[in-house]
């Protein structure tokens, strides 16, 4: 599989037969083969996560594409245009082409998703996070933290072939709380940090403070059909 980066939390995946985009948020996208088909997960409601511009983008190329959303997500009028499904958390869900899709709680809204492919197990976050916010009441961040270590021990000790997990520089001392406790419950061979809004030195600190990752964290910003 091939990944390239769009923007933000937005990911293109590229498999032999098909195509999977992950938060659509702004960005190009890059040539595409129109004999593949697309699908285009939204993890959830939140504009930076969801941008119904992709399926104008896809249109203009004559893609063939359905969408797979997040069931906080309300854009009646557009999708009913648009083949789609809606999900909930802690669910199992079926596509052709031997897709599966399972999905986590998000902690923050919508859902995290896991797809399985016959190329491979992939893990996209959304905004579940260990949302940690400085200033805010520590029952409140611990509360977030415990719906975030539940999520990720549902997939404890599952392999992953790629996963994309935030990595939010606004989180200050806390940045690294969520991507640190994936990397010790998960076993993933390539992690791209998302979410960084724009500051991918993000990427480049964390690898410093934590080079015992340094092999399996991906410079996000980098990749444009990088190879899994």
């Amino acid at each position: 599989m091939k990944v390239t980066y769009l923007a933000h939390s937005g990911i293109l995946v590229e498999l032999k037969d098909y195509y999977c985009i992950f938060d659509y948020y702004k960005g190009e996208l890059p040539p595409l083969d129109k004999e593949k088909d697309v699908i285009v997960f939204c993890s959830h409601s939140h504009n930076d996560h969801y941008n119904p511009l992709i399926f104008d983008l896809l249109n203009q190329r004559g893609m063939r594409y359905q969408a797979v959303l997040a069931n906080d997500i309300s854009d009646e009028k557009r999708l009913s245009k648009i083949k789609h499904s809606f999900v909930k958390p802690d669910e199992c869900y079926k596509f052709d082409g031997g897709i599966q899709v399972e999905t986590l709680l998000s902690n923050d809204s919508g859902v995290a998703f896991i797809v399985s492919t016959d190329e491979g197990m992939i893990y996209h976050g959304g905004d579940l996070n260990d949302w940690y916010w400085e200033g805010e009441p520590e029952e409140e961040n611990l509360e977030l933290r415990t719906i975030y270590h539940t999520e990720i021990g549902k997939i404890k000790g599952r392999h992953f072939d790629v996963a994309f997990v935030p990595l939010d520089p606004r989180l200050e001392a806390h940045y690294a709380d969520g991507l640190l406790y994936f990397l010790e419950n998960v076993d993933c061979d390539a992690v791209f940090p998302i979410h960084y809004w724009g500051e991918p030195a993000v990427i480049q600190r964390f690898i410093t403070e934590y080079p015992q990752y340094q092999y399996r964290i991906k410079n996000t910003e980098t990749a444009k059909g990088e190879m899994i």
